[in-house]
């Protein structure tokens, strides 16, 4: 192999790699009861999901990992009982956070000391973002809700890295999430995702889904 098709054939490594990720992951509701997950392993699913993008790096998010069984019992309160909740090693409260605004030149400060990003940059993003969020908690909501659910896919796209399952829900009682587990009032909780070992099923198959000229139109 030349040094010139080494990049390619890497190229082709990772769409392998993802394809195959992609193409025999399926949102699971059933898991192992019993198993558990360290502490480690959860750091690093929260430390690769905490890489998904956001408006400015707000990173306007905020995980709870739900592992106890008397935090689960709470969980499953608001979640209408659904048992994957019992069942799952893990359940995360994906929050969006409003007025992520006011911290956002904290959040960009560690670029700024790397060098990524510089220092004029960072005071237009704040700026922009300042002038754009402020009495505006309708876009607040929105860039809450965009970034907590492209943090959701990272989340469960991570887990079946490795070798997890993983499954979204968003059947749950809002206002109830929120006082069970004391959330701050510019928190949204957007998802739960459920991560775990899969229950052994013969028929775990992904869906079939529409064909891509079923949902592709060109502009």
């Amino acid at each position: 192999m030349t040094a010139q098709s080494q990049p390619l054939a890497q190229t082709e490594l990772n769409l392998q790699s993802f394809t195959a990720l992609m193409e025999n992951r399926i949102s699971t509701g059933r898991y192992q009861s019993g198993q558990s997950l360290d502490q480690q392993s959860i750091e690093t699913l929260i430390r690769l999901t905490s890489l998904s993008p956001s408006a400015y790096n707000l990173q306007n998010w905020r995980f709870i990992a739900v592992q106890s069984a008397e935090a689960k019992a709470r969980l499953q309160a608001q979640a209408y009982g659904q048992p994957q909740i019992a069942s799952a090693a893990v359940t995360f409260i994906i929050c969006g956070t409003l007025n992520a605004h006011r911290q956002l030149h904290t959040a960009l400060q560690p670029s700024v000391d790397s060098g990524i990003l510089p220092a004029k940059v960072q005071q237009s993003w704040v700026d922009a973002a300042t002038q754009t969020h402020t009495d505006n908690p309708q876009l607040q909501r929105d860039e809450a809700f965009r970034s907590a659910s492209l943090a959701a896919m990272t989340l469960m796209l991570a887990a079946e890295s490795m070798g997890l399952a993983a499954g979204p829900m968003s059947g749950f009682d809002a206002e109830g999430l929120n006082k069970a587990f004391q959330l701050d009032t510019d928190e949204v909780p957007v998802m739960l995702v459920t991560v775990g070992y899969p229950e052994k099923e013969s028929n775990r198959q992904q869906k079939r889904r529409k064909p891509v000229a079923d949902v592709l139109s060109y502009a």
